[in-house]
């Protein structure tokens, strides 16, 4: 489940219903919560699928020696409270992390400068809140955070060396994984797979040849598979984990020609559980699968169409001459989705981007404070079967969109066999329905509504949105609507839109119109 926070201030609710007259998207409820933005808050949205949505909002805590104050708001899927809880953080504790499952929301807390922490569980059902503190590692740089059963799972850096570490809700005590606290070493993802009852630590290494491993632990701590893959001609940069059946997951990432975070491609692998005649390291090893992005049928569609005919040609001429043509992409790869064939793979391109270079010492030197956030060129999507096998790819092309933080924007909606993929941009919801590598529809644009006809949004900004359940969307962010005759005061407000995308209604195309128009940059 995906999780947005923003920081702004919080004054009053209001709840507006909402239905455009003719449209794809359909807007039926928003909630608006007029804010001041003089006074700093921070707003934590979390989609609960078909059982609502959690809004968290904290006030306090942030920059002075004030305590923090947690409102938990749980809303049914018509935006209606259903409940609403108030925890009060001892001044002492500052905020680290925060994980959810299906039952519960996890805050992870430390009190600052000492090894003393505080893990507070909020019941999704019913608001209870239960606290727990313990002693974990001074000077820890806390970067995952997963729970399982009673054992949360907190992993990080000390002194530089990777460390993840188990704390039991039920007594208190804590332990090191073994086999972590080695030098040159970075953890990719923290992984639980409740159905094993096991947790997985996906890691690699700028040293030996950029290897890459899974490291497999039982409920009790203890290390009971390594898979390491050796890096010496293909790296991994990073693999997410899929359970199919009970008996074998599969691995899904991206991966590089020569050490480096650029990708060359994404690739796949079955790891096999539980049956003693398999070598399962060998097994996954063996049967890796790599797809260079010159394999795919649509990844390019991004471009314009003579420049994607020129990078693919001076490929191809790579390859003839028997040299390796090296693609530079960044990738952030979302969670895996199951599927009833077996996976979906999302991924969105991106580099960083800055305002200008700064000339130095005869040359450009891109300073620290000229940096601007992430821009985002396209998404790709892939569809995998249970044995690995490429089914289909496609492509969503994304314009201007610019954001601070590294955020996962494209989000996707599996409606029979089509797919909405939608992401935001200044106010705007950008949608495109596709069938396997056919477009069905491409990309529309949707300007999100206040309700009034006459009213109108002068400003949008920290703009997001989540997909939530069935056919349905969040968005999410702030805005400034100007006055109106309804309402003749400028508000500001952050808002909360229930969003409705039906794919069924759309046409399929006949077999030969799977071509997409390209368009965007050629970056």
């Amino acid at each position: 489940m995906v999780r947005l926070r923003y920081i702004w201030s919080l004054l009053l609710l209001s709840l507006i219903g909402y239905v455009p007259a003719c449209a794809q998207l359909a807007q039926s409820l928003r909630l608006e919560i007029p804010s001041d933005p003089n006074q700093a808050e921070a707003f934590d949205v979390t989609p609960l699928d078909d059982r609502g949505v959690l809004m968290t909002i904290r006030t306090g805590g942030f920059y002075d020696n004030t305590p923090a104050v947690f409102d938990f708001k749980k809303y049914d899927v018509d935006l209606k409270q259903i409940w609403q809880r108030t925890f009060k953080q001892d001044i002492k504790y500052r905020s680290i992390q925060i994980y959810n499952n299906d039952r519960y929301v996890y805050h992870l807390f430390r009190e600052y400068d000492t090894n003393k922490y505080q893990f507070v569980r909020l019941h999704l059902d019913d608001g209870i809140i239960d606290s727990f503190e313990g002693i974990l590692l001074d000077q820890f740089d806390v970067q995952q955070f997963k729970v399982m059963g009673s054992l949360a799972y907190v992993g990080g850096y000390h002194h530089g060396r990777p460390v993840v570490m188990a704390f039991s809700f039920f007594d208190g005590t804590a332990k090191v994984l073994p086999g972590m606290y080695v030098n040159h070493m970075e953890i990719s993802s923290l992984e639980v797979d409740e159905t094993r009852n096991e947790v997985n630590v996906l890691v690699h290494s700028s040293r030996r040849r950029c290897r890459f491993s899974i490291r497999t632990y039982n409920y009790d701590s203890k290390l009971v598979r390594t898979i390491d893959f050796d890096g010496a001609r293909n790296s991994l940069i990073s693999g997410k984990l899929l359970p199919v059946d009970e008996h074998e997951s599969l691995l899904v990432g991206n991966y590089s020609a020569d050490c480096t975070p650029y990708s060359q491609g994404v690739y796949i692998t079955r790891i096999k559980h539980g049956d003693p005649s398999v070598d399962a390291a060998a097994d996954a090893i063996s049967n890796i699968r790599y797809f260079e992005f010159s394999q795919l049928q649509n990844f390019f569609n991004y471009m314009k169409p003579h420049r994607q005919q020129k990078l693919l040609a001076k490929a191809k001429k790579k390859k003839e001459e028997g040299k390796d043509y090296k693609f530079r992409y960044r990738l952030l790869v979302h969670d895996l989705k199951p599927t009833a064939d077996g996976l979906t793979l999302v991924a969105e391109v991106y580099y960083p981007q800055y305002r200008g270079n700064t000339l130095a010492y005869g040359g450009y030197l891109r300073g620290a404070d000229r940096y601007e956030g992430f821009r985002y060129t396209h998404a790709f999507v892939c569809g995998f079967d249970r044995k690995g096998n490429l089914l289909w790819d496609n492509c969503l092309p994304i314009k201007e969109l610019l954001s601070p933080d590294l955020t996962e924007m494209v989000q996707l909606s599996q409606q029979g066999d089509k797919i909405v993929l939608a992401y935001p941009n200044d106010g705007e919801i950008n949608t495109e329905v596709i069938q396997g590598s056919k477009v069905l529809k491409e990309t529309e644009k949707f300007k999100l509504k206040t309700g009034p006809e006459e009213e109108r949004v002068t400003f949008s900004a920290q703009d997001n949105l989540m997909a939530w359940y069935d056919r349905h969307f969040l968005a999410c962010g702030f805005q400034k609507i100007a006055p109106s005759r309804t309402n003749p005061v400028q508000r500001e407000v952050f808002y909360l839109n229930k969003l409705t995308y039906s794919a069924e209604s759309v046409p399929e195309k006949p077999a030969s119109a799977t071509t997409k128009k390209s368009a965007g940059s050629d970056r």
